[in-house]
């Protein structure tokens, strides 16, 4: 990371810039729990189905690389809950017989679609917030800014397919 000279007036603006970020990813998941509350999972174990959904099946290791919502827990955890409610099933790679992947079971997809249903809510509401602002250089300064970090990066591998498969 290169290091600029900033003045104090840039310095405020950064830090705003990262209190407004916490504010809206604190609400972001205050409304997604509430809107997966009824369905009985939580936005983290929401991701992780949604991850398995879009690029499983996938070793334990390579969905961590994948997860944003829990870059500071174990993977396994959450996976092992999920595998408890019958949503995510553990099975020998088809590739290297050692590792153990993990997918969707049939009650795992149908609930992604119900979670895919929640979500579609949230962003509609989110969607109508901001209507009529540009949004592609705000996405773009968020991008330079997230890809600095390893939360970042796993959305970088989950946007391009190519970087998955050479992470993992």
């Amino acid at each position: 990371m290169t290091h600029v000279s900033c003045n104090i007036s840039t310095m405020k603006v950064v830090e705003e810039l990262r209190y407004l970020v916490l504010a809206i990813q604190r609400e972001g998941n205050r409304l997604l729990a509430a809107e997966l509350r009824p369905l009985g999972i939580t936005p983290s174990q929401a991701e992780v189905l949604r991850v398995l959904r879009d690029h499983g099946p996938l070793t334990l290791n390579a969905l961590g690389g994948l997860l944003v919502c829990e870059t500071g827990n174990s993977p396994s955890r959450l996976v092992d809950r999920l595998v408890a409610q019958g949503l995510v099933k553990r099975g020998i790679d088809k590739v290297d017989r050692r590792y153990l992947t993990l997918s969707l079971t049939t009650q795992g997809r149908a609930l992604h679609r119900r979670i895919v249903t929640a979500e579609n809510r949230l962003h509609r509401t989110m969607h109508d917030l901001v209507a009529g602002q540009a949004l592609d250089e705000t996405i773009t300064t968020l991008r330079t800014l997230a890809d600095a970090f390893p939360a970042g990066a796993a959305l970088a591998r989950r946007r391009d397919p190519e970087l998955a498969t050479q992470e993992n």
